[in-house]
């Protein structure tokens, strides 16, 4: 049983309705010519993913099968293009990175089935910037395409016990943009709203710095907030962690717990295997990666993504 995530007993019912796919003849019909059109591509190297992978990538891509294919040849380019932020870290749960910042996912949804991720910063130096957090939350992601089914994630950051400015300084741009490219580009991993809370007045400047990698759309969606206290006109108490006036488990009890979970052997094995989810070049023209895929290695431009 899946310790991370729990679901309503309608969660897939729910968000295949919204894209016109709760027949299942008709999700079952997307599936078919999307694995139809993914044997016929030459270039991508791993063409067996099950039934359940496949419609989720239709699920992210609003029902779309056109999107679903441009969204599996994404990944697989990024794998290759990229390929240092796709390389497992050994082991989560000894990473001291991890120990200073507590990353966890809210096993309950919302009402509406979006899932809540939560991020809190405690230390106050970065002496090795955030490379092996980038790395690991594109484990997170590997894990969440695979065993997850939600609307999109909801996210809150809080920097109350770090000093922002000590983020900024450790925050390397080209970095952030490519791992924010993976993550939103490539996933496709859909904000529904990002919640940051500080009193700290150098939070302008951060989030000018994420404007740079978000689509406005997105940025659009960031709200700060003074209190954690507010954080529960926008998510439910019973789903809420104890040191946040919730009702469940601490944020450090579900930040263990996705941690080992990432680092268990099984799914370490399958995070090898889906390095291999990539593309073989040889079978791609140079100037339409060049063109496409953003800053590898041309310049960078805004993400699109909702």
């Amino acid at each position: 049983m899946d310790q991370v995530f729990e679901f309503k007993p309608d969660t897939k019912q729910f968000i295949r309705k919204q894209y016109d796919l709760d027949k299942q003849e008709r999700i079952e019909e997307a599936i078919i010519i999307l694995r139809d059109w993914l044997n016929k591509q030459a270039h991508m190297v791993r063409k067996e993913y099950s039934n359940e992978y496949l419609e989720k990538i239709i699920i992210h891509s609003k029902g779309s099968v056109e999107r679903a294919k441009m969204k599996l040849d994404k990944i697989a380019t990024y794998r290759s293009l990229l390929p240092q932020f796709f390389e497992p870290l050994s082991d989560p749960a000894k990473l001291p990175m991890l120990d200073n910042v507590l990353s966890g996912f809210l096993p309950k949804l919302t009402k509406d089935h979006y899932r809540v991720f939560m991020m809190k910063i405690l230390t106050k130096k970065f002496e090795t910037g955030f490379f092996d957090y980038y790395r690991y939350f594109v484990m997170i992601c590997e894990y969440l395409l695979a065993q997850d089914y939600c609307n999109g994630i909801l996210v809150v950051i809080d920097y109350t016990e770090t000093k922002i400015v000590e983020v900024i300084k450790a925050i390397n741009i080209m970095e952030m943009h490519q791992g924010v490219a993976i993550i939103m580009d490539g996933f496709g991993m859909r904000i529904k709203g990002i919640h940051i809370i500080t009193q700290s007045k150098a939070i302008d400047t951060l989030i000018t710095l994420f404007k740079q990698v978000l689509s406005a759309k997105v940025a659009e969606r960031i709200q700060v907030h003074f209190s954690v206290d507010d954080l529960q006109e926008y998510i439910p108490k019973e789903i809420l962690p104890r040191d946040y006036g919730g009702q469940a488990k601490s944020l450090s009890e579900f930040a263990c717990v996705l941690k080992s979970t990432i680092g268990s052997e099984n799914n370490m094995k399958y995070l090898k295997e889906m390095q291999n989810a990539r593309i073989d070049e040889n079978y791609r023209r140079e100037d339409k990666l060049n063109d496409q895929y953003l800053g590898i290695p041309g310049s960078f431009r805004k993400l699109n993504v909702d």
